[in-house]
């Protein structure tokens, strides 16, 4: 599987990104010197060629006017929306999260964590009900232990579309009881659109793909997509 990671000034994440999307190829027989996974410049509006596109984690644009406010508009973000139109998978973590609720790919905002600090510790998440390819290694239920890092990311939807992300089972992972860092709203940590081939979340999965780092439990996102298409 091919993943398109963007690139933004300001990413920071985006290596990390694109080195869990190469150990996930890697661990389903794929990947080496002929992987087409890559960077993507802010720039670009090309995708051909990518199964794939990761929105990373980082402080896009300086985080200027407010997280993910400005990178809504880069030309790249206007060929995700086209790429995620036609079905294709489109992860989003962290500022990249804030990114695609800007840009109205998900639902919802984030906002600044209820005690203004930025927080950075391991923390356990709980995985939603949500039909989406990123979680097809994953089960309704499971507990996983990736790092939490922002600023801004505190889950916020007025009743009445907090009440429909309830309903259609967009919720594609909760903090633990005791976890919750920020505030959001019934512990929401990462959403799905409603055909469930967009996914944001806050917390940093692919900072949890290899064992020196303390957890694995990131790898699935990663994987899920390539394994939800074998499987269909």
């Amino acid at each position: 599987m091919k993943w398109g990671v963007l690139q933004f000034p300001g990413s920071c994440d985006e290596r990390d990104a694109l080195n869990a999307c190469l150990i996930a190829e890697a661990s389903l027989g794929g990947g080496g010197s002929d992987s087409g996974s890559r960077l993507v410049w802010h720039e670009e509006t090309d995708l051909s060629g990518l199964d794939g596109i990761v929105v990373p984690g980082g402080f896009s644009y300086g985080d200027y006017l407010r997280a993910g406010a400005i990178a809504r508009f880069s030309p790249a973000m206007t060929a995700v929306a086209e790429f995620a139109a036609d079905g294709g998978p489109v992860l989003g973590i962290c500022n990249g999260f804030q990114v695609l609720c800007e840009s109205g790919l998900l639902p919802g905002a984030l906002l600044t964590n209820e005690r203004t600090r930025f927080i950075c510790r391991q923390g356990d998440l709980i995985v939603g009900d949500a039909n989406s390819p990123f979680l097809s290694e994953l089960e309704p239920g499971q507990k996983i232990s990736i790092p939490f890092k922002h600023q801004s990311g505190r889950f916020f939807a007025p009743p009445e579309l907090l009440e429909e992300i309830e309903s259609n089972n967009q919720v594609a992972f909760r903090y633990a009881p005791g976890h919750n860092p920020n505030g959001s709203l019934n512990d929401i940590a990462g959403v799905t659109n409603r055909a469930g081939n967009v996914l944001g979340l806050m917390p940093h999965p692919e900072h949890a793909v290899e064992e020196f780092a303390g957890s694995t439990d990131g790898l699935g996102l990663f994987r899920g997509p390539a394994l939800a298409g074998a499987e269909a």
